[in-house]
């Protein structure tokens, strides 16, 4: 016999209660016959305790039906042989999430992850399919459902724990919210390219990671996750809590000119559940480098100067210490080299002349570090240069063009290249009609009463989405004293960007081969209209030259995974090999044609090799890894994360069943009602013996009297 709530049976301890009343019960001593007591004082009578047992079976009712109490509560019932389930029936589909980001290098958590992912995979049965991932910002497969399925019964396990094991965590980030959703997707994707129907058996997905808050949960909100699909959370943690994070702030001070004093400026991150808070920055290698002391507490960041350098001393590499993880405690640096990009006026405007483009044109592009614009002019007799087409990103044309200078920009469109036409009198109509490859384009004076205003802007344009901010679109306040009409039934392709509020077009785009031209119908001298002198000319002419490519300035900071766009460096090496050298000296040779470079995969600074001068930029760890601290599982509950709790989605089936089993043959059974039913009859009993025994002592002291 077993019993379902056992620790019931403590009850049947309460059996020696009756006994030690039994035995505890006082008495008179003696009693003795006499006559009348009305002339004697009362006096209480001696007691004296028993010392043995009267009444036996009286006793042992009681003794019984305590006894019987307890087995009822503690519901007993016969114990059966469990019947045998089929192997479809228990077999469930795993996919086995493994995390192996950056935020796994700190000590202990890899070898933890590969014990918890070995002990799961050798849980699994004979009948489960079994699909092992790691992650970071990418997925890998290391078995997939159709590899487990080809191993050996008695292989799987440990052949799927050494795949496991040749792996390591990378540098990159944590995307836990894809990695999980890619999870998901594989699920049903096995589901649906079953050929035969088969008992649906349990879908899981077990996710071994430390849980850091920095993991991003992109796509969870509002994802549909399939039905029957339950989600376990395996979480290892690190032994020591603390963990500071450095990160270079690249844009400290970028509008500064290119010959100021470069200051860089560090982000301190502290995790939330760090135990300490005192750090120092120090220059990596650098022996005379003075050290700086940060100050940051648990779950908070500061911004500090580094550590200024000796004269002629330069440093590449800074270091945080007084961490317990050092995995993010280096940075790399490398100072971004301001590009230099030109603009080619075809016109001999003056530069000091305030009724000119020019003037403007000049005073509108400030220096940066980051890029250096020169307004570069071309007379009308001069030969252009075949280089004019490299070297020159924009070309503005602002009066009718001699032949060779036309044929300049022709080329310059004919390379994807771009051209802006500033309409300063109707005679340029020639000359846009030949740029558009329009014959016979005129162009004539419009008629404006006091002035003409803009009315129609096409904010959703790529050249005037900087304004479609409402605190930024107001273009009303800019008067336009002359401009020219347009034909726009001869340039069927033309896209106006932006209308006078006569309805004559003010901006338009009209494409020419692989480039485009825009057309101002109006000019900003201040003889033709106020724009120069507003506060959208320069905003305006930067995203003209963004449109056109010149804002391409090379970036010296990026984070591991992140893909470098070298066209920039590609379009002055034409003809020339390059290849990039990578932290560890190694190089990787770009192919030809190939503008972009994707293997950042650990930080350090890279080096472009081939270009007359080098190019050279820094990869560096993602700050968000430095976010240690445990993610509250809430978060991803509210998501929407169909979490179950770890004894059920890992579980003990075989206990589980176990105890459903007896629960299920306790309630067939139900002998507790009769053991209760039992108890009832046996106190009945008691109560008539008891009162049976009661009359008798008082008939028998009545006979003596």
């Amino acid at each position: 016999m077993s019993f379902l709530t056992p620790l019931f049976l403590l009850g049947g301890l309460a059996v020696a209660l009756p006994i030690i009343f039994h035995l505890v019960r006082r008495s008179s001593r003696e009693k003795m016959v006499f006559s009348s007591l009305m002339f004697l004082k009362p006096t209480p009578p001696r007691m004296t305790r028993r010392n043995r047992l009267e009444n036996i079976f009286l006793l042992l009712l009681r003794c019984l039906a305590i006894c019987l109490l307890a087995f009822g509560f503690a519901r007993p019932f016969f114990q059966k042989p469990m019947a045998a389930v089929p192997q479809a029936a228990t077999s469930s589909r795993l996919v086995l999430l493994v995390d192996a980001s950056a935020s796994m290098k700190r000590e202990g958590l890899w070898s933890a992850a590969l014990e918890r992912g070995e002990a799961l995979l050798k849980s699994a049965s004979p009948g489960d399919q079994v699909c092992l991932l790691v992650y970071d910002d990418r997925i890998r497969t290391v078995v997939s459902f159709e590899e487990w399925a080809g191993f050996g019964i008695a292989e799987r396990a440990s052949l799927a724990a050494r795949r496991l094991a040749s792996n390591a965590p990378s540098w990159r980030s944590t995307h836990l919210g894809n990695a999980l959703i890619a999870a998901a997707e594989i699920l049903e994707d096995t589901e649906s390219s079953r050929r035969e129907q088969e008992p649906t058996g349990l879908k899981r997905i077990v996710v071994i990671s430390d849980f850091q808050e920095g993991s991003r949960l992109d796509g969870l909100q509002g994802y549909e996750w399939p039905r029957g699909v339950e989600v376990a959370v395996e979480a290892v943690k690190a032994k020591r809590p603390t963990n500071a994070g450095l990160q270079w702030v690249l844009d400290a001070e970028d509008s500064l000119p290119a010959a100021a004093e470069a200051v860089a400026r560090l982000r301190v991150s502290n995790s939330s559940d760090a135990t300490a808070e005192q750090f120092q920055i120090r220059w990596d290698g650098i022996a005379d480098a003075p050290s700086l002391d940060a100050y940051v507490p648990p779950g908070q960041s500061r911004i500090v100067p580094a550590p200024r350098l000796p004269a002629g001393v330069a440093g590449e590499r800074l270091t945080l210490r007084g961490d317990d993880h050092d995995f993010d405690n280096l940075v790399h640096l490398v100072q971004p080299r301001a590009e230099e990009v030109n603009v080619l006026l075809l016109d001999d405007d003056r530069e000091n002349d305030p009724g000119r483009l020019l003037y403007y044109l000049k005073r509108a592009f400030q220096d940066t570090r980051r890029q250096t614009v020169r307004i570069n002019t071309l007379a009308g007799g001069t030969v252009p240069s075949a280089a004019s087409l490299v070297t020159n990103r924009l070309l503005i044309v602002s009066r009718a063009l001699p032949e060779n200078q036309l044929t300049l920009a022709r080329q310059s469109l004919s390379s994807g290249g771009t051209v802006l036409c500033v309409l300063n009198d109707a005679t340029l109509g020639d000359t846009l009609g030949r740029l558009t490859g329009t014959a016979g384009l005129t162009v004539t004076e419009a008629t404006v009463g006091n002035y003409a205003m803009f009315s129609q802007m096409d904010f959703e344009h790529p050249l005037l989405s900087p304004f479609s901010d409402p605190r930024f679109s107001d273009f009303s306040k800019i008067r336009i004293w002359k401009h020219r009409r347009l034909p726009l039934e001869s340039l069927p392709d033309a896209r106006v960007i932006a209308r006078f509020d006569d309805q004559d077009p003010a901006i338009v785009e009209i494409p020419s081969g692989p480039g485009r031209v825009f057309v101002f119908t109006f000019s900003w001298r201040p003889a033709d209209s106020q724009l120069a002198l507003s506060s959208k000319f320069v905003p305006l002419l930067y995203s003209l030259l963004e449109q056109a490519g010149g804002l391409q300035a090379q970036l010296a900071q990026y984070r591991v995974g992140d893909t470098v766009d070298l066209a920039a460096v590609l379009a002055k090496s034409a003809g020339v090999e390059l290849s990039v050298r990578q932290p560890d000296g190694s190089l990787i040779p770009l192919p030809a044609g190939e503008t972009r470079f994707a293997q950042t995969e650990v930080p350090g600074v890279y080096e472009v090799i081939g270009p007359a001068v080098p190019v050279r930029f820094a990869v560096n760890l993602d700050l968000a890894e430095s976010r240690t601290a445990p993610l509250a599982l809430d978060e991803l509950e509210r998501l929407g994360l169909p979490l179950k709790p770890r004894e059920i989605a890992l579980s003990k089936p075989a206990e589980l069943r176990q105890n459903l089993h007896n629960t299920e043959l306790e309630s067939r059974q139900k002998l507790w009602r009769w053991l209760i039913v039992a108890a009832l009859v046996v106190l009945m009993g008691e109560t008539l013996l008891a009162g049976w025994l009661t009359r008798r002592a008082t008939r028998q002291i009545e006979a003596t009297v």
